[in-house]
């Protein structure tokens, strides 16, 4: 904090403004106390100088930095209570750690995981019973009949006349050539911008194939399963999927929580179903209702521990 320093001037006025000049400071920023008012006396006889006591106004900013100076040994201190801190932290660790270790300490650790994976275990069978979806889809199918050379010939006319009505209604040019493979009655198309047949995620594609299907085995006893198919879109996609069932089954297997696919439709879930059947650590099952019924890949509750 500034010490007082004395000025004398001929004013109170002027000895303010050799103060803040000497204080090096603007005259507001001068606290001062007036020991002398001084007197101009009479035709310059007996005239007495001003004579004040200044210093300069203590600032926000110097009592601050005051206090900076005077805290400077508790920082140092604080800062030494925080290295011990510290230190007992790690001491701390080191001695939990060693505790972990003893084998009495691993049987006890062992206990607690054990019941609460086996309620959890229970809590799952209501979510696992129904495991494999491709048998229970392939029961809601008709059976197929064998068909007779007539009958065959037949559902070919049907497809093709169908699908030239599609396309001729529509204005595209599409060839379709037809073919019966194991009792599958197989349809080809090819053509210009077969893209817009297949649409998203092969919707168009089946969608085609649903209907060409009804058409074919209206009025049947028996059923053809009909497969309708451009640019080898099927073969590609079985083969995207395959692929997706098995990062799935990845995924699932680190990070042991179930993973729910978009919707699909039978065919391509029965991929999923296929793909995974055979993998020792997981599971699928379908949940939903058509058409957002889906696939659920999850763990299985002997490898859930």
């Amino acid at each position: 904090m500034e010490e007082y320093i004395t000025v004398t001037a001929k004013t109170v006025k002027d000895a303010i403004l050799e103060a803040s000049l000497k204080l090096e400071t603007f005259r507001d920023n001068i606290e001062y106390e007036v020991i002398e008012e001084g007197s101009t006396g009479f035709l310059g006889f007996g005239s007495k100088k001003a004579i004040i006591k200044a210093r300069k106004k203590v600032a926000v900013e110097d009592i601050l930095k005051e206090e900076v100076k005077e805290e400077k040994p508790a920082k140092k201190e604080k800062r030494e209570f925080k290295k011990e801190k510290k230190e007992f932290k790690e001491n701390k660790k080191e001695f939990k750690k060693e505790k972990k270790e003893r084998p009495e300490r691993k049987e006890f650790r062992q206990e607690e995981p054990v019941a609460v994976k086996e309620e959890t275990t229970v809590a799952a069978e209501p979510a696992a019973e129904p495991v494999q979806e491709a048998p229970v889809e392939v029961k809601k199918e008709r059976k197929v009949v064998p068909l007779t050379p007539e009958e065959k010939e037949e559902a070919k006319e049907k497809a093709v006349k169908f699908l030239k009505d599609v396309f001729a209604s529509i204005e595209m040019e599409v060839e379709v050539h037809v073919e019966f493979e194991d009792e599958v009655l197989t349809v080809e198309m090819s053509g210009e911008d077969m893209g817009v047949l297949i649409g998203k995620r092969g919707q168009t594609l089946d969608s085609l194939q649903y209907l060409t299907s009804l058409v074919v085995n209206k009025g049947k006893s028996g059923y053809v399963r009909v497969k309708v198919d451009t640019e080898n879109y099927r073969s590609r996609r079985k083969e995207t999927l395959e692929n997706l069932a098995k990062n799935i089954a990845y995924k699932v297997k680190r990070t042991r929580r179930p993973v729910f696919l978009e919707p699909m439709n039978p065919y391509e879930r029965r991929i999923i179903h296929s793909a995974l059947q055979n993998d020792p650590y997981v599971t699928t099952h379908s949940e939903g209702e058509e058409p957002y019924r889906k696939v659920v890949v999850t763990l299985k509750r002997n490898n859930n521990r």
